[in-house]
Parts: structure tokens; C-alpha cells; sequence
């Protein structure tokens, strides 16, 4: 699709009245550009941080923690997203070097960030001493609020929309010579999906079915993965194994879906007692020592 069609296209949504928008990319601050995407994005991580460091006791874990790993994790995961779009997009990126830092302009892959978020946060809880899977189940709550905002910027930008189509739920684009197209907006899809899956882990850890450290960010590479791997394939802006017509994200979600739901089955014929949460070791960690203090006084 011509890049003019994605840039400077007005955005109108038939199944809201014909309602039309044209919202700009960017603001002007002290004379130099702000875009939007990355003003989106910005929220959304800072949203999420506060969600987890807000519910951080519910995992044993102190607010410190999260913001320990935030201050690691997010730079790590900007670099693994755009480090992970550029790879897939290297013969590009190659003729134009100049390009390859410009994240203003779009260009960050959420699997890349999901991948060095993981290793840092495995890094960090090493040298904590905190359990890995307890941590990632707080955080993939803030994940999931940053994928929910963050998809918003592709509107702004224009962009991560699918091919064209006639369904209810279609987006049109107008390009300034007056042409109009319809195409998935799977950005929204994307979105919708996450707060899905957001109110469905919400609901799973208030009703006391997470069974061990791990139970909940397993759950949310399951259910991501199968969302990701349906909407991708709508997509016409996907990155691609070399010339092998696969789509890597794809590739990535369904190798997700079937890892994390054979992890569940196993899990699932495990016996299972309360100390296999790291949240009830330390309340009985911490009820032991009450109880020391009383008899020592």
C-alpha cells in the first residue's frame, strides 16, 4: 500500500455513521516534533508499571521489585522490539542505515520486547533472589495494559492495519487524491483482544485459581498467542522468514500456543499445596516472625 495511503489518509468508520477522523501523528514541543506512537507507548508502560507495583503484594513481591525491574526492563525491551523488527527487515535497514533508530516512525515488533523484557526480568530476579515465574505473573498484567494503549499509536501512525474487506467492523482510508479503501482494523483488534485477555487473568487470579509461580503469564502466552497468530494473518504489513512466505509472528505464536498449552497440561496433573506460591511462603514468613516478636515480648 502507498505510504501516502498510510500517513496522510482520513480515517472513517462506517459502522459508527460514516464517523471520520484525522488525527495528526505528531505535536510540536519547543520547535522539534512529538508523536504521538511514542507518546502512546510512554503511557502505557508507565500505566502498567503502577498497575503492578499497585498489586505487587498479591505475588509476594515488594514495589521496589517492580520498579527494580522496571528500570531495566523497559530500555531492554525498546532495544529487543526494535532490535527484533530490524533483523526481519535487514535488507531494508541496510540500504538505509539512517533509518535504523527512527522509532518515531514505527518499527517496534512486541515480540522483541516480550523476549529481552524476559531475560532482564530473569536477570534481575537472579540477583533479587525473588522467583521468576511470581514476578512475571505480576508483570504480564502491565504488559497487557501497554499493549492495549500502545496499539493506539499504530492508528495515529496509520499503520499495522490489515488487507482490504467489506466486513461490518471495516476501516476506511482516504488518501488526499480522494481515493478510499476498507481494510481490517487489526490495530482495535489487537487491542479488544488484550482487554480480553486483561479481564480474563484479573478475574483467574482474584478467584483463586492460580495454582503455582507462572500459572498466569503461561495463561497469557497461551491466549496472546492465539489472538496474535489469528490477527496477524490479516495483517499486510507482516515481517517474514527470508523468502519462505511464513510470517514470523505467526511462526512465534503458534511455537507460544502449543508450548505454553502443553506447560499447562503437565502442570495441570500436578499436585499442588499453597506453599508452591511464593506469595503464601512469605506471609507465613512474615506470620512467623510475628509471632517470634510476641513471645520475645
Amino acid at each position: 500500500m502507498p505510504e501516502t495511503i498510510q500517513r496522510d489518509s482520513v480515517i472513517s468508520f462506517p459502522m459508527l455513521g460514516g464517523l471520520t477522523l484525522n488525527p495528526p501523528s505528531c505535536f510540536m514541543l519547543f520547535g522539534r516534533p512529538i508523536y504521538y506512537y511514542g507518546v502512546l507507548i510512554g503511557l502505557g508502560f508507565l500505566l502498567g508499571i503502577l498497575f503492578c507495583a499497585r498489586r505487587a503484594r498479591r505475588f509476594g513481591l515488594k514495589e521496589d521489585d517492580v520498579y527494580d525491574v522496571a528500570i531495566w526492563g523497559i530500555p531492554c525491551s525498546i532495544l529487543g522490539a526494535r532490535l527484533y523488527y530490524v533483523l526481519f527487515r535487514l535488507d531494508y535497514y541496510l540500504q538505509h542505515p539512517e533509518e535504523i533508530f527512527a522509532v518515531w516512525n514505527g518499527g517496534l515488533a512486541i515480540y522483541g520486547g516480550v523476549i529481552a523484557g524476559v531475560i532482564t526480568v530473569i536477570l534481575v530476579c537472579r540477583k533479587k533472589k525473588i522467583p521468576v515465574g511470581a514476578m512475571l505473573d505480576n508483570l504480564c498484567y502491565g504488559l497487557l495494559i501497554g499493549q492495549i494503549i500502545g496499539r493506539w499509536g499504530n492508528f495515529m501512525n496509520r499503520e499495522a492495519f490489515g488487507a482490504e474487506t467489506t466486513v461490518f467492523c471495516r476501516m476506511g482510508l482516504t488518501a488526499p487524491d480522494g481515493a478510499t479503501i476498507y481494510v481490517h482494523p487489526t490495530f482495535l483488534y489487537e487491542s479488544l483482544w488484550n482487554l480480553g485477555v486483561l479481564l480474563f487473568l484479573l478475574w483467574f487470579e482474584k478467584t483463586g485459581r492460580r495454582r503455582f509461580d507462572g500459572h498466569c503469564v503461561t495463561l497469557y502466552f497461551l491466549l496472546y498467542g492465539l489472538g496474535r497468530f489469528w490477527i496477524e494473518g490479516l495483517r499486510t504489513d507482516s515481517l517474514y522468514l527470508g523468502n519462505t512466505g511464513i510470517r514470523v509472528s505467526q511462526a512465534l505464536s503458534l511455537a507460544l500456543v502449543l508450548a505454553s498449552g502443553a506447560l499447562l497440561l503437565y502442570m495441570r496433573s500436578q499436585p499442588f499445596s499453597p506453599d508452591h506460591l511464593y506469595v503464601n511462603r512469605v506471609a507465613a514468613k512474615e506470620a512467623g516472625m510475628i509471632i517470634e516478636k510476641r513471645e520475645e515480648s
